[in-house]
This record gives C-alpha cells, structure tokens and sequence, in this order.
C-alpha cells in the first residue's frame, strides 16, 4: 500500500491496484449469448402476443 503526505501532515493510503487484462478475440459464450437473447426476445413477443389475445 503506498502512502503520500498532503499539505497539513495528512496521511492518504492507496490500495494496490490489480493488473490489467486485455481480452482479444470472441469469448466461448459469445455463442451461448446469442442463444439466450435470441430465447428472450422469443418469450417477450409470445407474452405480448397473450396479452393482445386475453385483451
């Protein structure tokens, strides 16, 4: 933990930080993603689609 001194004798303490990772190229669940939106977007309209029925 580094520590610096202000004006006046104040103390501040900072937390190291962690590293920094870069992510390069498509994930494996990018897949699975598109397979949960395209599911989602399926259960909306169908929803709609009662409710237009019901009313």
């Amino acid at each position: 933990m580094s520590v610096t001194k202000e004006e006046g004798g104040r103390l501040n303490a900072f937390a190291k930080e962690p590293k920094i990772e870069v992510l390069k190229g498509e994930s494996i669940n990018s897949n699975k993603s598109w397979l949960i939106t395209i599911i989602g977007i399926v259960v909306l309209v169908g929803c709609i689609a009662i409710a237009v029925g019901i009313s």
